[in-house]
């Protein structure tokens, strides 16, 4: 099993976190984003999107976060990282798409790039977008907890497929100073998440190629 990453992708930061919670071990294969190395043919030549992550797997060659992430839970099943109701199911993948495909996609490194070097933002102007767009999501999210049964994680008492979603925003979000006030339930998962070992191997410092 091969993971094509980089230790700051929040995307690879969610796979990196099932595969410790389900105690999988894969050869670390590091993809410079900031060094433009995802752009390389080689690269493109396995994986089209030019984006990490990328798992090489019974086979196949994997992309996109939560279909990696699915595959692992289809094939990989414990411990497990959906509920086993169907309701339960729909809001774990809500939570995570919440995220994932609210979120994310508006900050991620090419968009930022985007604005910096294509939209000639400067700094304030880029990082304020960012925080916006953080912010307003996150407080969507603490919305939608705040409507769930009550539990230490996004879903009941066992981490899971959001969960993996979730920390890497926050740790994200520390890096450009979001505001996360009033993100009580948000931030008392992240905590109780980062208390376990598999967040805590799987944090972008544990990571081979991290550069601080």
């Amino acid at each position: 099993m091969k993971l094509h990453n980089y230790f700051r992708s929040s995307a690879s930061f969610r796979v990196r976190i099932a595969l410790a919670l389900k105690g999988l071990s894969y050869d670390y294969v590091p993809v410079h984003l900031a060094k433009g190395e995802q752009l390389k043919d080689s690269f493109i030549s396995l994986n089209s999107d030019a984006l990490v992550p990328m798992l090489e797997i019974d086979g196949l060659r994997l992309t996109q976060s939560l279909a990696i992430m699915e595959y692992l839970e289809e094939t990989r099943p414990a411990p497990v990282l959906l509920p086993a109701d169907a309701p339960g199911r729909a809001r774990v993948r809500a939570l995570s798409q919440s995220i994932a495909c609210e979120i994310h996609p508006l900050n991620n490194l090419r968009v930022l790039k985007y604005l910096s070097n294509t939209l000639k933002l400067d700094e304030d102007s880029k990082n304020t977008w960012y925080r916006h767009w953080v912010r307003l999501g996150l407080q969507a999210f603490e919305q939608q907890l705040a409507h769930s049964p009550p539990g230490r994680y996004c879903h009941g008492d066992t981490p899971g497929l959001a969960d993996c979603v979730l920390v890497p925003q926050i740790f994200n979000g520390k890096r450009f100073n979001v505001d996360f006030s009033g993100l009580d339930k948000t931030m008392a998962v992240f905590q109780a998440c980062m208390d376990l070992p598999a967040f805590q191997q799987a944090q972008p410092s544990a990571c081979p190629d991290f550069e601080a």
